[in-house]
C-alpha cells in the first residue's frame, strides 16, 4: 500500500520546492502546511496531479491561533477530495494578523465562493481575487469578528449565575 503523505509530498516538493512547509498524517490524513502566496498554484497542481485528481472541495475554513507566533495568528484549511479513489487530504496556510490576506481560490473551485466570504465573515481573514468579498451571514455594520479567540465568552461580573450548575 502507497503512502499517500509521502507520495503527494514529494510530488509537492519536486514541484515546488520550499513552497511545501511541512507535510504529517494526523489521524489518516494527510496534512500539508503550504506558503500562503502560492497556495493557488498548489491547488491547481493537486487539481490536475496525474495520481489522484483532487477536484472536489468539501471544505475551507479559518482557524485563529492567538498563542501562536506573530506570523502565524491565523490559518486557513482546505480539505480536497479525490472522489474516483476516495482520498482526501488538507492543506494549511498561515498569515498574520497585520498582514491578514490569502489569495482567493475562486478561480478554482466555485465551491471556495460562499466558504471563503463566511470564512471573512467571522474571522476577517481577506481572500485577494475574490469576486465579492461581502458579509453573508452577520450584519454589514458589525464591527468585529465573532469567532476570533479576542474576547471573553461571557461577562464575569455577572452575579446571576452559579458556576456550580455548569461543571466549574
Amino acid at each position: 500500500m502507497e503512502n499517500v503523505t509521502e507520495t503527494i509530498g514529494k510530488a509537492l516538493q519536486d514541484k515546488f520546492g520550499d513552497v511545501l512547509v511541512k507535510q504529517e498524517l494526523i489521524v489518516d490524513f494527510p496534512t500539508f502546511t503550504i506558503k500562503k502566496d502560492s497556495i493557488l498554484e498548489v491547488l491547481t497542481f493537486l487539481y490536475d496531479f496525474e495520481l489522484y485528481k483532487f477536484q472536489f472541495m468539501t471544505s475551507l475554513c479559518g482557524v485563529h491561533y492567538p498563542e501562536n507566533a506573530k506570523e502565524e495568528e491565523f490559518c486557513v484549511v482546505y480539505q480536497l477530495h479525490d472522489m474516483v479513489k476516495n482520498q482526501r487530504i488538507r492543506l494549511k496556510v498561515y498569515t498574520s494578523e497585520a498582514h491578514i490576506q490569502v489569495p482567493s481560490v475562486t478561480s478554482l473551485f466555485s465551491t471556495a465562493n460562499w466558504l471563503e466570504r463566511e470564512t471573512y465573515d467571522f474571522y476577517g481573514i481577506e481572500f485577494k481575487g475574490h469576486p465579492n468579498l461581502t458579509k453573508i451571514l452577520n450584519m454589514d455594520d458589525q464591527p468585529y469578528f465573532p469567532m476570533r479567540k479576542q474576547y471573553q465568552l461571557e461577562d464575569q461580573t455577572r452575579e446571576d449565575k452559579d458556576d456550580k450548575m455548569f461543571g466549574r
